[in-house]
């Protein structure tokens, strides 16, 4: 069991909702894949099971470290896991270099189908410094080569990112670092930054002198159901045109992952998937089985234990209506905004909250309010506890942190809470900018 680390510190900015760490916070550099410890994020369990919850892991899913001379430059942060590195082989070249060539003349609708007409959207992308190698994925978004992925797989060369095309690699520990994009044909070409967002998990690059490339196709999220067919396409261990097939298992799960930068956990409002996620199917699509994009690849979880850190069917995606919006923002200015309600909040059991405690109210409680905060124009006060956000539950502040986070500022929500004496109220807010 890894040895807890410190907690996110007390005043970091949730978008602007902000909670203490959980009993079990997140190691503070932790190494890339395979032996977790438990997370924190993901559901919160009910009152009556929590103390037994099984341990489980949520890695970043991207960048997996290939160990090409004693471990890999860990370019992105794995989440709850030991100081154990475990070696990943570098696949043989003439597997990782070959083109993709996925079946052209397969049954609408079918795995093939959609193989066929998303694969040469999807990209390998590769970090190699000094002594390591980082692989994640990525989608392309215009025919000139913007491609968008997570930012936790170009973190090692985004301290240049923040406004324009053009930021090189960034030097770190081994050296100068070499970033290539590799297409479905196999071509590889360098890439720059465009812009990232750490708080979204997001990130844009540009490959450079390419053209007639083939944009995804971007489905809406907000139509997504829960059993639907899914199909997830990457690089998994640089393994590129991996193709895996699930389904949507749940909505809305609020998931803790790194953000690449060893600072404190991303929290998304992510779709989850039993199609296979592993390391380096960060930034790739899950598409629908019309081949339209409804999520980024970010995370996957593990049992934390032993070394077979695979897929154990719990994958999380950005929603694609989310990622389309992120990526738009990076585009045209380098940097993305987020929605903002004002809160600061505190644990389950404060002693603020002690009415809807003793109501044994699950939610969000509500520690202070900021003065002039979208939450105070409300009607919020210090106490209270916020349980939905539109129609969206909301069991605890990892899911309010999320939801709040995955919106737009000026979107208008419905935030139902109960007061400080237990009262339900609801109230109709327009968000505030992160």
């Amino acid at each position: 069991m890894a040895t807890p680390p410190p907690p996110p510190p007390h005043n970091h900015d949730w978008s602007r909702v902000n909670w203490p760490a959980p009993p079990n916070p997140l190691p503070h550099n932790p190494t890339p894949w395979p032996n977790q410890a438990p997370p924190h994020g993901g559901p919160r369990p009910s009152r009556r099971d929590r103390r037994s919850r099984t341990p489980r892991a949520l890695v970043a899913a991207g960048a997996a470290a290939v160990a090409i001379a004693g471990g890999g430059i860990g370019a992105a942060a794995a989440v709850a896991v030991t100081d154990h590195q475990q070696t990943v082989a570098t696949p043989p070249a003439a597997v990782r270099t070959q083109p993709v060539k996925p079946a052209a003349d397969a049954a609408p609708g079918s795995v093939e189908a959609v193989a066929a007409k998303v694969m040469p959207s999807v990209v390998k992308i590769q970090i190699a410094a000094g002594q390591g190698v980082a692989e994640g994925s990525g989608i392309v978004l215009s025919p000139d080569g913007l491609i968008l992925t997570n930012n936790h797989v170009v973190a090692p060369l985004a301290n240049g990112a923040g406004g324009g095309t053009g930021a090189q690699p960034a030097a770190f520990d081994g050296g100068d670092a070499s970033a290539t994009v590799t297409f479905s044909d196999g071509r590889s070409v360098p890439f720059t930054v465009v812009g990232t967002d750490p708080t979204g998990d997001l990130a844009v690059v540009h490959a450079e002198g390419v053209s007639g490339l083939t944009p995804i196709t971007f489905g809406s999220s907000k139509d997504v159901k829960i059993g639907q067919e899914v199909v997830a396409i990457g690089s998994p261990l640089g393994l590129q045109g991996t193709v895996t097939k699930g389904i949507v298992s749940a909505l809305n799960r609020p998931v803790a992952a790194g953000d690449g930068e060893g600072s404190s956990p991303v929290v998304l409002d992510a779709l989850q998937t039993d199609a296979a996620i592993n390391p380096g199917n960060s930034g790739g699509p899950l598409v629908d089985m019309n081949g339209d994009l409804i999520g980024v690849n970010s995370a996957g979880a593990s049992m934390g234990s032993g070394s077979g850190g695979g897929s154990i069917g719990l994958g999380f995606a950005i929603p694609s209506d989310q990622a389309k919006r992120i990526a738009d923002e990076l585009v045209s200015s380098g940097t993305a905004t987020h929605g903002s309600l004002g809160v600061q909040l505190g644990m389950q059991n404060d002693t603020a909250n002690d009415a809807a405690n003793a109501a044994d109210v699950d939610g969000a409680v509500v520690a202070q309010v900021a003065p002039g905060s979208p939450a105070a124009q409300a009607g919020l006060s210090d106490g209270s506890v916020i349980t939905k956000i539109n129609d969206q539950v909301i069991d605890g502040p990892e899911a309010l942190a999320a939801a709040v986070r995955s919106k737009a500022p000026g979107d208008q929500v419905s935030i139902t809470y109960r007061d400080a004496s237990g009262a339900l109220r609801t109230a109709q807010v327009a968000l505030g900018t992160a």
